[in-house]
């Protein structure tokens, strides 16, 4: 088939526009920087300057209210552990700054948790979220390392505990391994801070190993009665053991044969008499 002169000309220009737009098309990927880390962080310091800011401060440095007392801490050495345990736990943000941070639902997505986590992280060197393997975790070893570490504020069964200054040790029966691993390393509240040098890799988790079988546990003994300790549950027996058996024994008296042999004396006596 031969092509006339026009038809020739429309071919080449085709090929030239489409050449053209390839190149173009290339180019501008090639411009546009890869979403990632940078572009997370971005996004995160956007919502930290409509969330957080009023209380921490436009650097992270906390915002100083009266000679010194911070509305919110700094957040300079938090870590993403820090951001990650706060923001997945519903614990931040607070309506207000001096209530103590209590689970609740996230007021974030997880991608703007993400993003959020990414920009408390780059303001210092803080503690990263950690990476835990619970495949092979060994649960007798986590539970002798709780039972030393945690069990005097979070009680023997997770359940919580009252602390000083009206503060309390939260409940650990909705946490979550990465939440755990991230508070163990982060040291939310008063809660101490627990490095390698404490608890290295394998033992946090074996630690986060024996949380979640605390969350489930095999209670083979019975109504566990909210597994609060030895106390309120020998309470909980001796009230109601007792409540039982002083009812058990009125039961008896009412159906003593003693008041009837009484009845029957009197009813004897007035025969006689008359």
């Amino acid at each position: 088939m031969t092509l006339t002169p026009r038809r020739d000309a429309l071919v080449v220009l085709a090929v030239v526009l489409g050449v053209s737009a390839g190149v173009v098309v290339v180019l501008l990927l090639a411009a546009r920087p890869a979403r990632g880390a940078d572009d997370l962080v971005a996004r995160g310091k956007e919502l930290y300057s409509v969330g957080c800011v009023s209380c921490h401060g436009f650097d992270g440095g906390g915002v100083d209210v009266d000679g010194g007392r911070l509305r919110g801490p700094s957040l300079k050495a938090s870590g993403e552990a820090t951001a990650y345990y706060y923001l997945s736990t519903g614990r931040m943000p607070l309506a207000k700054s001096d209530d103590q941070p209590r689970r609740k639902r996230p007021a974030y997505s997880t991608t703007d948790i993400d993003a959020l986590v990414a920009y408390v992280g780059s303001l210092g060197n803080g503690p990263k979220i950690p990476s835990i393997e619970l495949q092979g975790a060994d649960l007798a070893q986590g539970g002798v390392l709780f039972r030393a570490s945690c069990a005097p504020c979070h009680s023997a069964a997770g359940a919580g505990g009252a602390l000083s200054y009206g503060r309390a040790a939260p409940n650990v029966q909705q946490a979550e391994p990465l939440q755990i691993a991230s508070a163990v390393r982060s040291g939310p509240g008063e809660m101490p801070v627990f490095g390698s040098d404490a608890i290295d890799q394998r033992q946090l988790s074996d630690v986060v190993s024996y949380v979640r079988f605390l969350q489930s546990p095999d209670d083979r003994g019975g109504v566990p009665i909210g597994r609060t300790g030895p106390v309120p549950e020998g309470f909980v027996a001796w009230f109601f053991g007792m409540g039982a058996f002083i009812l058990l024994v009125v039961w008896i008296g009412t159906r003593s044969p003693v008041p009837r042999r009484s009845a029957h004396r009197r009813s004897g006596q007035k025969g006689n008499g008359s």
